[in-house]
């Protein structure tokens, strides 16, 4: 996201770069060519101690700054996609509480987690009670769900006719 000023830190363009990059299939065929040079060059220099400590030593650092770039990115990601999702629930019929929930603590987090399930299972339950009220009521809609699950075949004249 852009400072104040208008333009990233160095820092953000760096590891947006590095991490785009390293996503590439060109990153992985350079690795792959460098780790395929260093085996080749076993023989020339007697499979040394040496010559081990050199992919060892370049894996660990690559390893631990990539660490550093891709954590920034992804932090940078997911408040991005935060604020898009705030954005939608703050412009929908959505409860304005979900906003910033992501800072809720884990114990915070389960509980509501749970409570949506929980919603989530009485309106299914609901919406089950209702469709059996209507299935008992609506012949039409009778014989429709019965079609569509298999069970009978509903009459010619029970079907609606189109003008």
């Amino acid at each position: 996201m852009a400072s104040p000023r208008g333009r990233n830190n160095i820092f953000d363009r760096f590891s947006s770069a590095i991490a785009e990059w390293s996503g590439k299939p060109v990153a992985f065929v350079s690795a792959v060519v460098f780790i395929i040079i260093w085996a080749l060059t076993g023989p020339l220099f007697g499979f040394s101690e040496t010559w081990q400590l050199v992919v060892n030593t370049a894996t660990t650092i690559v390893t631990f700054l990539m660490v550093f770039v891709l954590q920034n990115s992804q932090n940078r990601d997911g408040r991005a996609v935060q604020a898009k999702l705030d954005e939608l629930i703050l412009t929908s019929k959505a409860a304005n509480g979900f906003v910033g929930i992501e800072k809720l603590d884990e114990r915070e987090l389960r509980k509501l987690s749970d409570r949506l399930e929980e919603q989530a299972k009485a309106l299914d339950d609901q919406a089950d009670n209702i469709e059996e009220a209507q299935e008992s009521t609506d012949p039409l809609f009778s014989a429709i769900g019965a079609k569509s699950s298999g069970l009978q075949e509903p009459d010619e004249k029970k079907r609606c006719s189109m003008p």
